[in-house]
């Protein structure tokens, strides 16, 4: 059954490329040409479409889902989702419940995979070059404008997947484009996403969850080491909530919960 289920998935996900490949192309080119003034209608076109397909993914795994506060989420103004990061199948999980257009920050190298590329960029996403501090902060300086524009960003602030090996550290540098913007902050706890896929290369239904946490406005924080605190601050409510409704074993033991921001 799970390899029916990969197999499925990889399909559907086939033909979403070849179908969405040439109207990706377009769209990039009719942007191209008329010096950006379609991206915004067209970005919506296409997180509609990838949305479309995030929901068949999610539901061909057989996954049982818990999906928790969509009532934090913003329908306007700028947002900048903060989530922790535990496997590939996050944003996917991201895609399908968000409910609004968000970009993100993917590496530069993906720059030149085509298909996912045109989606970053037309989604509003931006590419990275981490080798290169400088034009990283061009990168987070354009996100932040995208952001005040009216934008959603996702920011996976540990760095790197988990791999359900626990919450890590938050890099409070991961938050320039938050603390940059100054857009409503709104945490996402996310739980089983590696077993999913990656944990034995194919799709297991487990039980996955996902949860959107009330919202947080930089603003009313401590000016001192904003960034730092605002880093302590979303890993520990993401932490507490794992702790608390997370479907996996491992999170619903009795550890003791990282010291609070302030404590």
């Amino acid at each position: 059954m799970n390899f029916i289920r990969t197999l499925s998935i990889f399909i559907v996900t086939g033909i979403a490329i070849i179908v969405f490949l040439v109207p990706a192309g377009l769209f990039f080119f009719v942007n191209l040409f008329t010096f950006f003034t379609l991206r915004r209608p067209t970005g919506f076109i296409m997180y509609k479409l990838a949305q479309i397909w995030a929901g068949i993914v999610v539901g061909l795994t057989g996954c049982s889902m818990t999906v928790k506060g969509r009532e934090h989420i913003p329908r306007r103004g700028g947002v900048c989702f903060v989530a922790n990061h535990v496997g590939v199948f996050d944003i996917i999980l991201a895609l399908a419940y968000a409910g609004r257009p968000f970009g993100f920050i993917a590496k530069k190298e993906l720059l030149f995979i085509p298909g996912i590329n045109f989606w970053i960029l037309l989604l509003g996403g931006l590419f990275i070059d981490r080798r290169h501090p400088k034009k990283a902060f061009k990168t987070i300086t354009r996100g932040a404008g995208l952001i005040r524009a009216g934008g959603g960003m996702l920011i996976f602030p540990e760095g790197t997947r988990s791999r359900d090996r626990g919450l890590g550290a938050f890099h409070p540098g991961a938050l320039k484009l938050a603390t940059q913007s100054e857009a409503l902050i709104v945490p996402l706890a996310i739980a089983g996403s590696y077993e999913v896929f990656e944990k034995h290369h194919l799709v297991n239904a487990v039980p996955v969850f996902v949860s959107f946490l009330t919202p947080i406005r930089p603003e009313e924080l401590p000016p001192e080491n904003r960034k730092q605190f605002l880093a302590n601050s979303i890993r520990y409510r993401i932490a507490v909530e794992l702790a608390g409704s997370s479907p996996s074993p491992d999170l619903r033991e009795d550890r003791p919960l990282p010291q609070a921001p302030g404590s």
